[in-house]
């Protein structure tokens, strides 16, 4: 977890200035050393940006006929847009009783290139369940001063897929493109979840840019991804996705932080021990109900918003001191639950830290993301991930062994990056 650092820090360090001290390092709540902020701060090389863009978002799912089953939906072409999501051929049975399939099976595939959204879900035919695809409303309004950003409809966002009716089958979805957008869709379920595949599944060695501090998100900036605030305003990530990125929404699902909207709607049966470090910041209960109520209203700001996936900050409040006796198969429990929340919403979800359940997480996650992975020896521990073809977005904080993280990390497909503690725009790529 990494925030801009609170202002004590900053008094802190103006006076240790005016006396003369050489350095004022900044402190972290996660597994960094004041050595290492001290170090990431000073001798950064420059800024330079590299990374493809991706290319437009995806098309139109396919329409149902009245009672027919859905067609084949179209392909993308690399790095382009979809072509029409497949026309249902006419015909079709309807069940005794006048039961009908479901028409109009969410097109997952169909994304275009590095970065490009997933097609909205088709229209369903009569009497099939209605798609919830392409979701326009904005949520809960961006903080000043954080980053994080959302995306409305435009660009093409993911559809929930169209949920079966009795008899009804779907269709088979566009083809997914090298950088990892979705596959195959149409596959639909009957207890009203997304269908399988229908959230956007990224691939080993995507670039990205992460900034949840503030300032500026700037689209052009060459990266195939952006990782940016949950209270970011819709229109950031429409403009992300119409420059061909997919966005990645960043929430704290195990901590309480007195300044987000939502604030006092945690009862304080959930808030536990101060996070050190952080003033107006506590860890929370990960297995009340009432915490988790809370987070799946968080998780529906991401999804109306339009992102394509979320990073669930402080998911290993279990092996911290958070005033709850909460073990780490408490932490598996609460990790399984998210991705399971995140995928019915059509959203992917990427492991942050939290290194030691990998093994037991890591089929249902679609991805990692660490923090100073290499500068405290533990990357090898996110292999599983590379070894399935799923990213690790790998960024590191101390620019004295950024070139040898990029030497071991870049020909495995490790996606490092070089930040400082704040997390705001500046960003170095591995060369």
């Amino acid at each position: 977890m990494r925030k801009s650092p609170p202002l004590s820090i900053f008094v802190t360090c103006l006076a240790v200035a005016l006396l003369g001290s050489a350095a004022c390092g900044n402190s972290s709540p996660e597994s960094i050393r004041p050595a290492d902020a001290a170090a990431a701060s000073d001798g950064a090389p420059d800024f330079p940006t590299t990374g493809g863009t991706g290319g437009p978002s995806g098309g139109a799912g396919g329409t149902a006929a009245t009672g027919g089953s859905t067609g084949t939906g179209g392909n993308t072409s690399t790095g382009g847009g979809t072509s029409t999501g497949g026309s249902v051929s006419t015909g079709g049975s309807t069940g005794a009783g006048g039961t009908v399939g479901t028409g109009g099976s969410t097109n997952a595939g169909g994304s275009t290139g590095k970065g490009g959204s997933t097609g909205t879900g088709g229209s369903t035919s009569t009497g099939g369940s209605t798609s919830a695809g392409g979701s326009t409303n904005t949520g809960m309004g961006g903080r000043p001063g954080t980053g994080g950003g959302t995306r409305t409809g435009t660009g093409g966002s993911t559809g929930m897929g169209g949920i079966a009716g009795t008899g009804g089958r779907g269709g088979s979805g566009g083809t997914a493109p090298p950088d990892g957008s979705a596959g195959t869709g149409g596959t639909t379920t009957t207890d009203g979840s997304a269908p399988a595949s229908t959230w956007w599944k990224p691939v080993a060695g995507l670039s990205w840019q992460w900034q949840i501090g503030g300032g500026t998100i700037d689209p052009s900036l060459a990266v195939d991804v952006f990782d940016i605030d949950w209270e970011e305003d819709a229109s950031v990530v429409a403009q992300l996705h119409q420059a061909g990125k997919k966005v990645i929404c960043y929430v704290s699902v195990g901590s309480w932080e007195d300044w987000r909207p939502d604030a006092s709607s945690f009862p304080a049966a959930v808030l536990g021990n101060d996070y050190p470090g952080w003033p107006g910041e506590k860890f929370v209960d990960i297995r009340a109900q009432a915490l988790r109520d809370i987070m799946a209203k968080r998780l529906d700001v991401c999804k109306t918003k339009a992102f394509d996936a979320v990073e669930p900050d402080n998911m290993d409040v279990f092996s911290d001191n958070s005033g709850f006796p909460l073990t780490q198969a408490d932490g598996v429990d609460y990790a399984k639950w998210l991705a399971t929340e995140c995928h019915a919403r059509g959203m992917g979800i990427v492991q942050k830290n939290a290194s030691e359940i990998t093994a037991s997480i890591q089929s249902v996650y679609d991805g990692a993301l660490t923090e100073d992975c290499y500068n405290d020896g533990w990357c090898a521990d996110m292999q599983p991930y590379i070894d399935a073809n799923k990213p690790v977005f790998a960024c590191e904080y101390t620019s004295s062994i950024f070139s040898a993280a990029c030497a071991w990390g870049k020909p495995k497909k490790y996606s490092f990056i070089l930040k400082s503690l704040d997390l705001t725009a500046p960003v170095t790529f591995c060369p």
